[in-house]
């Protein structure tokens, strides 16, 4: 069967998605800018956390699983 196409701005959505990602976690800044400051208990890593998401869920949706490399269960 014929995979469905995805809408092109569905895809450079989420191209955009992965490479604001991808410069948050880079933080060219040095720490001058970041939503969570990570000096907070337990909640100041949770901007990182979310960047890291939005770039594998683009990746997936681009056609990129990298989460199945995590995967420990051998099938």
């Amino acid at each position: 069967m014929e995979e469905k196409q995805k809408p092109i701005f569905k895809k450079f959505i989420a191209a955009v998605g992965v490479a604001l990602g991808v410069i948050y976690i880079l933080n060219p800044t040095m720490g001058v800018f970041e939503l969570l400051p990570d000096a907070l208990p337990i909640i100041g890593n949770l901007d990182e956390g979310a960047a890291v998401y939005l770039i594998f869920a683009g990746l997936r949706y681009l056609g990129l699983d990298l989460l199945k490399y995590f995967d420990r269960i051998k099938k």
